[in-house]
């Protein structure tokens, strides 16, 4: 059945009703004596605007399906539909192409230039994304004002708390209006005060309508999400 675009009759521009991300039926093998199924016959659909957070212990699979979904990685079989595109037959060009354009991430470690003031962090997002010179600063300025950290704009990422680092990481991420915030463990670096501060960041974002994907082992993140799955011997399965 073809993917459907259906309209709003107030507005009158149509709205992509295409699910963000749909894993069909996708393993992951390793060559080795003898193989390692890393991911085993994995179906997830995630539709926009949804918040969904993927947990499970260490070993489950979580770092395989997380390269998976950002395009990091193939699957050894299996469909991954990333905003409607069939992923798994792209070549590579086009796969990075579309990952810079489609996808922001978000990371434990914040990967910060410590010798660049935190807009031109931002801004170096754009490299990826294809996206003119002209309004770079503009448009960096505006994602750091979503994220609510336009005093700090000057400042260099050694100046800032961790919290205020992984602010200007997701405003990184928000550059270029993706479909997708692909997160792992976005709070491992925080303190309980900084990782309330950055949820209730996601939470405004899920409101404004971001699709939202986090992988976490901490519960306290889990649950904040309005979906969650487990993935164990790379078998994801719904809670």
């Amino acid at each position: 059945m073809p993917d459907q675009v259906t309209e709003r009759p107030v507005a009158g521009r149509p709205i992509d009703t295409r699910p963000v991300i749909e894993l069909a039926d996708v393993c992951r093998d390793f060559p080795s004596q003898p193989p390692v199924r890393a991911l085993s016959h994995v179906s997830l659909r995630v539709g926009r605007g949804d918040y969904l957070a993927i947990v499970g212990p260490s070993g489950s699979g979580k770092s395989t399906l997380l390269n998976v979904l950002g395009l990091l990685d193939r699957p050894t079989s299996g469909h991954y539909r990333l905003d409607g595109t069939e992923t798994t037959t792209l070549r590579e060009k086009h796969r990075t192409r579309l990952r810079g354009q489609r996808i922001g991430f978000v990371f434990q470690s914040f990967h910060l230039l410590p010798h660049r003031s935190v807009v031109e962090n931002v801004m170096l997002a754009e490299i990826y994304t294809g996206q003119p010179r002209a309004g770079r600063r503009g448009r960096a300025l505006a994602a750091l004002e979503r994220v609510g950290l336009t005093h700090r704009v000057d400042f260099r990422p050694g100046r800032l708390s961790g919290g205020e680092r992984q602010r200007a990481a997701i405003a990184r991420a928000l550059l270029g209006n993706p479909s997708l915030l692909l997160c792992d463990e976005p709070t491992g670096n925080l303190d309980s005060r900084n990782t309330e501060a950055v949820l209730g960041l996601f939470d405004e974002l899920r409101a404004q309508g971001m699709t939202i994907v986090v992988i976490t082992h901490e519960q306290e993140v889990s649950t904040r999400a309005g979906r969650r799955v487990r993935i164990t011997d790379g078998t994801l399965l719904e809670e």
